[in-house]
């Protein structure tokens, strides 16, 4: 190894100039005796982009314990989602 030289590595750098504070959402998907698991699953899949694994843990997760935060992220990006998931016959809230 050899003796470290000042002239080694860059002095440059990077300042973050803004701080930006984003209030996080939780997308909470409640348990019903209407809708079976393997719609619930798919819904997961299909509007939240989870994995079949995650889906089916936060679907057992809703029926176990009556709801299941499946999503966090910006209010404007998690309002759609929600109202996907309701119109297919799911409750489910977007909350602080």
């Amino acid at each position: 190894m050899q003796p470290f030289e000042e002239n080694d590595w860059s002095t440059d750098v990077d300042v973050l100039d803004e701080v930006v504070d984003v209030a996080v959402h939780s997308l909470v998907v409640f348990n019903d005796d209407v809708n079976t698991f393997q719609h619930v699953i798919e819904t997961l899949i299909d509007v939240c982009a989870h994995t079949p694994e995650q889906a089916e843990q936060c679907t057992l997760l809703i029926h176990y314990k009556g709801k299941c935060s499946v999503k966090n992220g910006a209010w404007d990006d998690l309002v759609p989602m929600r109202n996907e998931i309701c119109r297919r016959g799911i409750s489910a809230e977007v909350l602080n």
